[in-house]
């Protein structure tokens, strides 16, 4: 509840401060170019979302245990997807599905329906073939 408010608040001041749509794939996006106007907050914004999350497991670890079954290679493999995804997308789903909805911009709400009926579709298919 209150991580939900952080990125509202987060996505809210950056809009207002820089004009800018928190989305994380365009924000990386513009961060991993050669240094322009703006690309120290974009590099001062990720650095915020690790440190976050470093804090958070720093001061609570217990609920947070992550274990993947999956090799470093496939991990690899399916983040270059999820980036290739949002470059198809024209965003993630910070931006389309936090910044997009709430500007009630019809591009952004068609993104998140298929994201989340994909994702349904893949969760299906996974529980129910017997791969996961």
């Amino acid at each position: 509840m209150i991580g939900g408010g952080l990125i509202g608040l987060s996505a809210t001041v950056l809009i207002l401060v820089k004009g800018r749509i928190a989305g994380i794939s365009g924000i990386l996006g513009g961060a991993l170019t050669l240094p322009t106007g703006d690309w120290a907050w974009r590099v001062l914004f990720l650095i915020g979302l690790i440190a976050g999350a470093a804090l958070y497991n720093f001061v609570a670890p217990a609920p947070f245990v992550v274990a993947f079954d999956a090799d470093t290679p496939l991990l690899v493999i399916a983040g270059l997807l999820v980036g290739y995804g949002s470059s198809l997308g024209n965003g993630c789903t910070s931006g389309h599905g936090v910044c997009g909805i709430a500007r009630l911009s019809p591009r952004s709400i068609a993104a998140t329906v298929l994201f989340m009926a994909v994702a349904m579709a893949t969760l299906f298919l996974l529980r129910h073939t017997g791969a996961a």
